[in-house]
């Protein structure tokens, strides 16, 4: 379907759907930004804190370095253990809980609280090297990456304009005594941080925008669909529950029908079941039915009967049955498997030919 139907705004029942399969719009530079500006906010409140546990520690392990012999002892390692724990503990942990409650209400934020457990389920086309290569080099990697570049170079300019005026005064500092030194190397980090997040923040921002106008773009529907939908909402539902009864019936009776003409059934060997038809005009096998359980063996039975050449290919069956659907082209990443099936099949239609 082109783009250019798309002229529609999407349906309330378009949306659920969506998010039904965990479609949202999301910004992953917007929930950077508001983690590193979390984390900054507790470094800075937490600083005292941090400086004073860090110190700590070193004059423990520098007195620990005095007298090996303690480090060496149970009761020396322990206390090394303990005071290890405890800075985790003051300095690290509160900056962390702090960056993951920002991470996880911005993401609430921004697709809502609704849990959808769909992309838990396994997926064949996740694994599959051949399109996550594609994924890797394909044109939307491009753009992205040219986008991040593009976000990399802004920061940079940013933290360089605010660092450049303060080289000379970094410079001055020579000889200041160690306290006051490290005042004025935090406020210049922290004036470099600030301003670097502030950007950032902008640009997480941006490109929440874009994101969801990408996410209402994808949405859109054609006048068709919106016809066929309404229609469907106009039922009672004893009557769209009729008629998709009836859509079923008919669409396996197709399938059935269409079994005979096969030229494989590659089978699970019980639970799966799905024909395959090339004719040569096609860029690839095509698959004309596929069912799971009974319907499996329905289609087992019917290719038996019609002299169809039922194969067992548990790997390759699962992956047809889960990936393709009726009517479709095998995928570019199943023709090897697939073509070593036909071949087969061929090889050994033609010895039966030769011994008749």
């Amino acid at each position: 379907m082109a783009d250019a139907d798309r002229t529609e705004k999407p349906t309330p029942k378009r949306r659920k759907e969506a998010r039904q399969k965990s479609r949202a719009p999301k910004s992953s530079d917007l929930n950077g930004a508001v983690v590193l500006i979390a984390g900054v906010v507790a470094v800075l409140a937490l600083g005292s804190t941090i400086a004073s546990s860090a110190a700590g520690a070193m004059r423990s392990a520098f007195a620990d370095i005095a007298d090996p012999s303690a480090v060496t002892s149970g009761a020396g390692l322990h206390g090394l253990l303990s005071l290890t724990i405890n800075v985790l503990l003051t300095a690290v942990a509160p900056v962390a809980v702090a960056c993951m409650v920002a991470g996880v209400i911005t993401n609430v934020a921004q697709v809502g609280w609704a849990p959808s457990f769909s992309q838990l389920a396994p997926s064949f086309s996740r694994v599959n090297p051949i399109s996550g290569f594609k994924n890797l080099f394909g044109p939307r990697i491009a753009f992205d990456t040219l986008k991040s570049l593009a976000k990399v170079s802004i920061v940079g300019i940013v933290v360089a304009i605010t660092l450049i005026p303060q080289l000379t005064g970094l410079a001055a500092g020579v000889g200041t005594p160690p306290g006051a030194l490290g005042a004025l190397i935090s406020s210049s980090v922290t004036a470099i941080v600030e301003r670097a997040a502030a950007v950032y923040l902008l640009i997480g921002i941006a490109d929440y925008f874009y994101q969801r106008r990408r996410y209402e773009k994808s949405l859109m529907m054609t006048r068709q669909e919106i016809k066929d939908e309404s229609r469907q909402h106009s039922l009672p539902p004893e009557v769209r529950s009729a008629i998709r009864r009836r859509q079923v019936q008919a669409a396996r009776a197709r399938m059935m029908a269409a079994v005979p003409t096969a030229d494989v059934v590659v089978t699970n060997p019980t639970h799966f079941a799905v024909a395959l038809v090339y004719d040569g005009t096609k860029t690839a096998p095509e698959v004309v039915a596929k069912g799971q359980d009974l319907v499996a063996k329905q289609i087992r039975t019917l290719a038996e009967e019609h002299g169809v050449p039922v194969v067992s290919d548990p790997p390759l069956a699962r992956a047809l049955h889960s990936t393709v659907e009726i009517g479709q082209l095998v995928p570019e990443q199943l023709w090897a498997a697939v073509a070593q099936l036909l071949a087969f099949v061929y090889r050994l239609a033609g010895r039966r030919k030769a011994l008749a």
